[in-house]
C-alpha cells in the first residue's frame, strides 16, 4: 500500500537559494514556519537538477540563521532596525489605557487629485513639502499627542483612492468627524468638485442621523497654491459667494506655509482638540520616545502621576487605515437607536 512521504523545506531557504540563482541579495524575513511538500513513492526518478535543489535546501537547513535587519527610513537617515525591535514600535494607545476614546478623532481630507493634500498633510506631520508628485492611492497617518496632562490621537485619511467609489467614499464620509477639503486657487474645477464633496458630506450626515435638511459639519475649506498668484482661477469672492461665510475658508501655500496655521487652528477648534495640535505649538519626538514618556508617567493602576512639561506629539509610523468592515461597524453602531439597529446608508 502506497504511503504519503513529507519533506519540509524552510522558507527562508528556498527564498534564498532562488535570489542565489537570479542573481538578487536582498533581506529575507527569518521564517520558523516550514512548508510541507508531498512526495508519492511512485515519482522516484527525480532528475539531477531536483536532487540539486533539494541537497541546496537540506544545506540551508542545516546552516544557523542569520540575523535579520530591514532598514526604515527616519529624519536622522536610514538605520537598520531588527524585526523584533520594529515590531514592538506601533503600540496603541487605546489599549494601553493611555487615551480616552473622547479624545480620538479622524480628519478625512477629499478633493481633486494634483491640488496638494499630500503635502498639506505633511506640514500637519511636521514634514517638509515635497516638490515631486505621485499620485496618491490612499494615505492614512496617525498623530499622537500630549498636552496638559492629556492624550489626544488624531487620524488623518487622505481618501484619494475613493474618488472613483462612491460607496466607499460615502463610508468614509460616516466616519470622519472633521473634513479638510483642499483645491487648489489655479483650477475651477477643483473647486467645483470641493462644493459637490461639501454637498454630499451634508446629506450623508443628515442621513446618519435622520435629518430632513443638511447637516452641520465640522468643514474647513483650503485654498491651496497661494504662492502661483499669477495663475490664479478663483478668487477669495467667488468662494465666499458660494460657499457663504459660515464655511471656514483659507488660501494656503503648502509650498512656502502660508495660511496653515490658521487652517490647522481652525480644524482644532471645530474638531473640539487643543490648539496647541497645531504643528508650530508642540514638540515633535520619535513614537518610542513618546510612549515612554507617556508610560512612565502613569502609575501602575494607569493614573497619571505627573505632567509633561510641554505638549508633544509622535506620528506613528506602522498605524495602518482600519479595515472598512470596521468603519461599517462603528457606523452601524453610532445609527442605533432603542437598541434597535438601523440601515446604513452608504450607497
Amino acid at each position: 500500500m502506497n504511503t504519503t512521504e513529507k519533506l519540509y523545506l524552510p522558507v527562508d531557504g528556498i527564498f534564498e537559494m532562488f535570489n542565489s540563482f537570479t542573481g538578487h541579495h536582498q533581506p529575507v524575513l527569518q521564517r520558523t514556519a516550514l512548508i510541507p511538500v508531498l512526495q508519492h513513492p511512485s515519482v522516484s526518478n527525480i532528475s539531477k537538477t531536483g536532487m540539486g535543489i533539494i541537497k541546496t535546501v537540506q544545506g540551508r537547513l542545516r546552516q544557523p540563521d542569520k540575523s535579520v535587519v530591514v532598514s526604515r527610513s527616519s529624519s536622522s537617515g536610514n538605520l537598520p532596525v531588527s524585526i523584533d525591535r520594529l515590531s514592538k514600535r506601533s503600540v496603541d494607545p487605546l489599549e494601553m489605557a493611555l487615551i480616552n476614546p473622547k479624545n480620538c478623532h479622524r480628519i478625512v481630507v477629499l478633493g481633486a487629485p494634483k491640488v496638494g493634500k499630500s503635502n498639506v498633510l505633511r506640514r500637519f506631520l511636521g514634514r517638509e513639502f515635497e516638490e515631486h508628485y505621485e499620485p496618491t492611492i490612499e494615505d492614512f497617518h496617525r498623530k499622537l499627542f500630549h498636552i496638559e496632562g492629556e492624550a489626544y490621537q488624531v487620524d488623518l485619511l487622505d481618501a484619494a483612492r475613493e474618488r472613483g467609489f462612491p460607496a466607499k467614499r460615502r463610508l468614509t464620509i460616516l466616519t470622519g468627524d472633521i473634513f479638510l477639503l483642499v483645491f487648489s486657487l489655479d483650477d475651477s474645477d477643483s473647486f467645483r468638485e470641493v462644493c459637490d464633496l461639501l454637498n454630499e458630506i451634508k446629506s450623508a450626515k443628515a442621513k446618519l442621523v435622520k435629518l430632513k435638511k443638511p447637516a452641520r459639519v465640522s468643514v474647513v475649506i483650503c485654498g491651496n497654491k497661494a504662492d502661483l498668484d499669477a495663475q490664479r482661477a478663483v478668487s477669495r469672492s467667488e468662494v465666499t459667494g458660494i460657499l457663504g461665510e459660515d464655511v471656514p475658508f483659507f488660501e494656503t501655500s503648502a509650498k512656502d506655509g502660508t495660511g496653515l496655521e490658521d487652517m490647522f487652528q481652525a480644524l482644532a477648534t471645530l474638531g473640539g482638540l487643543p490648539g496647541e495640535t497645531s504643528p508650530s505649538r508642540h514638540q515633535i519626538m520619535s513614537i518610542l520616545t513618546y510612549q515612554s514618556l507617556c508610560i512612565g508617567r502613569r502609575g501602575r493602576r494607569g493614573n497619571r502621576t505627573t505632567k509633561l512639561s510641554a505638549p508633544c506629539a509622535a506620528v506613528d509610523p506602522l498605524a495602518r487605515r482600519p479595515s472598512f468592515t470596521s468603519d461599517l461597524r462603528l457606523v452601524l453602531g453610532s445609527s442605533t437607536q432603542n437598541n434597535k439597529p438601523e440601515k446604513c446608508q452608504i450607497q
